[in-house]
């Protein structure tokens, strides 16, 4: 498959699988990895990507589960493309597709309680929260501006099944505006595992897992510790990167 102006094939170190990125764009992070670790699919389950970029979690789901189907739904029509191309690429086509879609629109578009896991790394920064990036595409990744937390915890919940799973990552500083719009959606927390970059430093990632109509218990899972020394990895990490 030849890559168009500005893209290159990254190798993925799972099953062979590569992907489409373009550097202009915005390219996945380690945070769309850690929620494929995190995330559990059983086999035969219907799984749904809610803005989806470049297909990452998708590929990476269907690369460690033995799912049924893996959908992606993305709002910028060039990155849709990117994510399709992708799974092209890597012969997918039969197990994941990628549509062209708005989440605020997800549940009318794909079909209420169709799911038994929707995913989802939405963007992190509302606008109280930072200086928005000029470039379109990278703000659209970054800040609210095409849909907020409150649209994909609502269009969640409306696309799971009773008993389905919803996985998310954040930022912590955010996370009591999570959980209340999580209750509040009747998506109740069961999970959480919180990232730190390094041993002794704060959390700057947290990773969520909500039933929909679970009852109210919820396991708070040992730290992801990212670098042992910096620029070293864990090996917690290498393993969830499959190094």
């Amino acid at each position: 498959m030849e890559c168009r102006e500005h893209e290159r094939i990254d190798d993925l170190q799972r099953n062979g699988y590569r992907i489409i990125q373009n550097r202009d764009r915005f390219c996945f992070g380690m945070d769309a990895v850690l929620l494929a670790g995190f995330a559990r699919v059983k086999p035969g389950e219907q799984v749904l990507d809610l803005g989806t970029g470049t297909g990452i979690i998708p590929i990476l789901l269907e690369a460690r589960y033995e799912g049924e189907h893996y959908t992606g739904l993305e709002i910028q029509a060039d990155m849709a493309d990117m994510a399709a191309r992708s799974v092209a690429l890597n012969g997918l086509e039969h197990k994941i597709t990628i549509i062209e879609g708005d989440i605020k629109e997800a549940g009318e578009k794909l079909g209420l309680a169709r799911f038994d896991v929707v995913t989802c790394n939405p963007p992190y920064m509302n606008d109280a929260h930072g200086l928005k990036n000029p470039d379109l595409p990278k703000a659209i990744a970054r800040h609210e501006v095409l849909c907020t937390l409150e649209d994909v915890v609502r269009e969640a919940a409306g696309l799971l099944r009773p008993g389905g799973r919803f996985y998310m990552v954040h930022r912590p500083h955010r996370l009591i505006e999570i959980i209340t719009a999580l209750t509040a959606h009747k998506l109740e927390p069961k999970r959480m595992k919180m990232v730190h970059p390094f041993v002794d430093k704060e959390a700057n990632m947290v990773l969520i897992e909500a039933v929909r109509g679970g009852r109210s218990m919820i396991k708070v899972e040992a730290p992801v510790i990212v670098y042992r020394e910096p620029g070293v990895y864990t090996q917690e990490i290498y393993d969830i990167y499959g190094y």
